[in-house]
């Protein structure tokens, strides 16, 4: 496959031709206006016939030159057409001046112009302004331009052929060697500019592929990273559950009844979906509500937990099962030691693009916060790296600096856990806006 062929590299390739292009359009404005001054400082000596010569095509082609600046100045992309109708205007300009110097003044002033040179100088702009295909098209007409002018003006105008290059370097008529020998170089310089055109194109499209390829590994791998971290999660909240279900068989057979069937709930919702990285605010407070339901069955009035849901956010995505594990945290490290239990509240605004997702408790704090500073997870009996630590690792690798995660002690009391992701409205919101008190 060309990088023609190539759909996702050649907007790429033709933003840099663009931009080439306009750099090359500057460069021609200030050789053609060196070209103006040296043609007026020489007009005096120069024929008559030589003068209109320069005036009629220097004119021209500066006007081209700078309309196309003013025209396409503002424009991020210049038209494809223009790209390709530069090269082939040049090349044409530098024969019809050359041709116009042979026929105004002497054959020789115009075969061996240094104008000829600047052939070469359009051939070597080509792999960072042209496709392969208007490469090639350069150089071919460079090349057949230049031998039907050369060949035209020996046969037609009587100049003298020289026998050797000796004679014709000394002044004594052309050399027909000399003339192939240059239609030789551009044809080579043609060949050399043609292959440096697809090399580069193919060179970019290689590095193209590779970084292509190169995101495509480290999304998958952000995505396996991604989902063990969530897997962490799951035996760790069964692993405190069953912990619950144990207690309360010692003290509340019932209770530890309905815990169990309240798990059942619980882990059918969750692994409904498990495979998805990001789901509705409406479906993880549903999610969270059970878990609620399953820890006041343990902590009876000890235990109170407030959602508090900006109506605005109802339609937010977020992290699935980021909540629970941070309401967890608040009633295993603050609620769970105190005698006396405690509040939990779980806040979600909107400002703008923002969603802003807060977990409060007014439980013992300081134990939360110096593991939250560790880095460690809600529970030490599951290990550490789950919990704060895991929801750090998820919001890191989801949203990059996207987002803010803050977590400590309240100065107040208690311990605190604030995040701000981007706000992404989901497909479709199910649920009214959410203000309620769990009791």
């Amino acid at each position: 496959m060309t990088a023609k062929e190539d759909p996702t590299i050649q907007p790429l390739l033709d933003q840099h031709r663009s931009e080439a292009e306009r750099l090359l359009n500057g460069m021609r404005a200030v050789v053609l206006l060196l070209l103006a001054a040296t043609g007026a400082f020489y007009a005096s000596s120069l024929p008559p016939a030589v003068n209109r010569v320069n005036l009629l095509l220097l004119v021209p082609i500066l006007g081209w030159t700078v309309g196309q600046w003013i025209v396409f100045r503002h424009r991020t992309q210049l038209p494809r057409w223009l790209t390709v109708a530069n090269p082939l205007i040049d090349v044409t300009w530098i024969t019809l001046l050359m041709g116009g110097y042979a026929l105004a003044g002497r054959v020789e002033l115009g075969l061996r112009s240094p104008m000829f040179l600047a052939y070469f100088a359009v051939l070597a702009s080509r792999p960072i302004t042209s496709s392969t295909r208007l490469a090639a098209t350069t150089a071919a007409l460079a090349v057949g331009e230049y031998s039907v002018l050369s060949l035209g003006l020996l046969l037609s105008t009587g100049t003298r052929l020289a026998a050797t290059p000796v004679e014709a370097a000394v002044g004594h008529g052309l050399s027909p060697l000399d003339e192939c020998a240059k239609v030789l170089l551009l044809a080579v310089s043609g060949c050399v500019a043609v292959y440096a055109t697809s090399w580069q194109a193919r060179l970019l499209r290689s590095y193209h592929e590779q970084a292509r390829h190169r995101e495509q590994l480290e999304i998958a791998l952000a995505r396996a990273q991604l989902r063990s971290l969530e897997l962490q999660l799951h035996p760790h909240f069964l692993f405190n559950t069953l912990n619950t279900i144990t207690a309360l068989l010692r003290t509340d057979a019932r209770a530890a009844e309905r815990v169990v069937a309240g798990l059942s709930e619980l882990l059918r919702f969750s692994l409904r979906g498990a495979a998805e990285q990001e789901v509705s605010l409406e479906r993880e407070l549903e999610l969270l509500r059970r878990y609620v339901e399953i820890q006041q069955l343990r902590f009876s009035d000890r235990l109170r937990v407030e959602l508090l849901v900006d109506p605005r956010a109802r339609r937010a995505l977020v992290p699935s099962f980021l909540l629970q594990p941070l309401v967890e945290n608040s009633i295993h490290h603050g609620i769970a030691p105190r005698a006396s239990g405690g509040s939990v509240r779980v806040l979600v605004e909107r400002e703008e693009n923002t969603i802003m997702l807060t977990v409060t408790d007014d439980g013992i704090g300081a134990g939360a916060a110096t593991r939250a500073r560790r880095g460690e997870g809600t529970s030490g009996a599951s290990g550490g790296g789950v919990g704060l630590g895991n929801t750090r690792a998820r919001l890191r690798h989801l949203y990059g600096n996207a987002h803010r995660f803050e977590a400590g002690a309240r100065p107040e009391g208690g311990f605190e856990v604030h995040i701000e992701i981007p706000f992404r409205d989901a497909a479709e919101s199910t649920s009214p806006a959410i203000l309620e008190v769990v009791a």
